[in-house]
């Protein structure tokens, strides 16, 4: 089996776990730094290292809810895994979280998926071919202004009076899951994302490829691309769009010197 398949099924069994488990009740507690963690995402971890690894022995391991173990930077190839991305949405009851898998080679994802098991939509990708979404591919939009563009990302942020020049009009929306959103807008459904705080190797590194294939753009605020396996597993922030409004948005948002 190659890799994509293999991520592709792990996901999908991961995304049935996580169902289950919701349905059945959450214990839910906070980790340290105060995000929100259930007994689910533990259990979906422990379900994708256990059979990922039992198929590719040889990858590293980079997961949000795994210790970090130095071992992944001497490897040749490493899973990139959030076992549920966008926990807030799933402990809620939403739709808006993925289980996003990728295999990572010299710094960059070489197979992707992002699975939303409550919606049944699974976006893959790799080095080769179209990014997919149900195994059709995907593109995304055609806009080519901000007025009045469907932007995922926090509208008090863009409203603050401390921006050089006012944001226009647009239809601003928010997703919990980072995979999610870049998803949606490599599949037309939205024109652009913006999140302008950290964000980790695990949040990003599958739907980074997903971009890339689809042909949509995806870099930090400043336009520079993500490298993955890194020891210090973490970007600063995140600017998804076409390829038509990245430009705009980088040319609004790239003087910020972000902590």
């Amino acid at each position: 089996m190659n890799d994509l398949d293999l991520i592709i099924a792990a996901a999908r069994e991961a995304g049935e776990l996580a169902l289950g488990a919701r349905e059945s009740g959450l214990t839910i507690w906070s980790k340290e730094g105060g995000s929100p963690v259930t007994d689910a995402d533990l259990a979906v971890d422990t379900l994708l290292r256990t059979e990922l690894r039992a198929e590719r022995p040889d990858y590293g391991w980079l997961s949000e809810e795994t210790a970090d173990d130095p071992a992944r930077l001497a490897t040749g190839r490493q899973f990139v895994v959030d076992p549920i991305d966008g926990t807030v949405a799933f402990m809620k009851g939403k739709p808006w979280f993925a289980v996003s898998i990728a295999v990572v080679e010299d710094g960059q994802p070489i197979a992707a998926v992002v699975h939303a098991p409550a919606l049944d939509e699974t976006y893959a990708a790799t080095l080769q071919g179209p990014a997919t979404l149900n195994g059709a591919p995907i593109a995304p939009s055609a806009t080519e202004a901000l007025e009045g563009a469907a932007m995922l990302g926090d509208a008090k942020m863009f409203a603050h009076p401390a921006w050089r020049e006012p944001w226009p009009t647009m239809r601003i929306e928010t997703r919990n899951s980072i995979a999610y959103r870049a998803c949606l807008v490599a599949a037309g459904a939205f024109d652009a994302a913006v999140a302008l705080s950290p964000k980790s190797e695990w949040d990003v590194a599958a739907a980074d490829l997903i971009c890339q294939r689809a042909g949509a753009a995806l870099s930090d605020h400043k336009g520079r691309p993500y490298a993955y396996n890194r020891p210090v597993p973490q970007v600063p922030s995140l600017v998804c769009a076409n390829r038509a409004l990245a430009p705009l948005i980088l040319n609004r948002v790239g003087h910020i010197e972000l902590p």
